[in-house]
């Protein structure tokens, strides 16, 4: 495949994850956009470097450790998430805005 059918792929994640993120109020739907969001720059960031240096492997690790510390952040997210909802039964970013101090 060719540099640009890959950039088209994340570009696509991207807009899609972006429309996600700022027209859901749901949280959750709200973290989904931005993992697409996030998902979209990895595949932009491993075709640059799979086209740029394919012979080195220093992208793929940084890949790799990208998307653990990625699964382990929305891990986290949702926890939260969940935490707030068995507290308080908030799942909209609207209620969830009065938590504040």
């Amino acid at each position: 495949m060719i540099l640009e059918a890959f950039l088209l792929v994340a570009a696509a994640l991207f807009c899609i994850g972006l429309f996600g993120a700022l027209t859901q109020q749901s949280i959750v739907m709200l973290m989904m956009g931005l993992e697409l969001m996030i998902n979209g720059i990895i595949l932009a960031a491993a075709a640059f470097w799979y086209f740029l240096a394919p012979a080195s492997s220093d992208g793929q690790v940084i890949v790799v450790a990208v998307v653990t510390a990625m699964a382990i952040e929305m891990a986290m997210g949702f926890a939260v998430v969940t935490a707030i909802y068995r507290a308080k039964q908030i799942d909209m970013t609207d209620a969830a805005a009065e938590l504040e101090g």
